[in-house]
């Protein structure tokens, strides 16, 4: 009974830093190659105001995402991801066996 009256008044006093999150959404046209294929991609990036908390690709959480300037690193299903939030660009390799390129737009808010 005290652990969740503890965790209830954590989450309560996390309250206001929750409600300062902010979402931002790119949507990315990669084009893969050598099938030269198009795949429109999605990316929320959930951040506040000192750092980014959480990437999301079409939907799906990452396990675990680094920060090098203004790039976010990542992957997801064996594709290792490169989001350059500055130029907006998008890159992408499965693993040598395919790679995309492409260009994000910042979704309206």
């Amino acid at each position: 009974m005290m652990r969740t009256a503890a965790l209830a008044l954590g989450l309560l006093a996390a309250g206001p830093a929750l409600a300062a999150v902010t979402t931002v959404t790119l949507h990315c046209e990669a084009v893969y190659q050598p099938a030269r294929s198009a795949w429109t991609r999605v990316v929320d990036i959930d951040m506040d105001k000192q750092r980014i908390r959480a990437v999301r690709i079409d939907g799906v959480p990452v396990y675990t995402f680094a920060i090098n300037g203004t790039w976010i690193l990542t992957a997801l299903d064996n594709e290792r991801i490169q989001i350059d939030t500055a130029a907006q660009q998008w890159q992408s390799d499965f693993r040598g066996m395919a790679n995309a390129k492409g260009r994000c737009e910042r979704a309206p808010a």
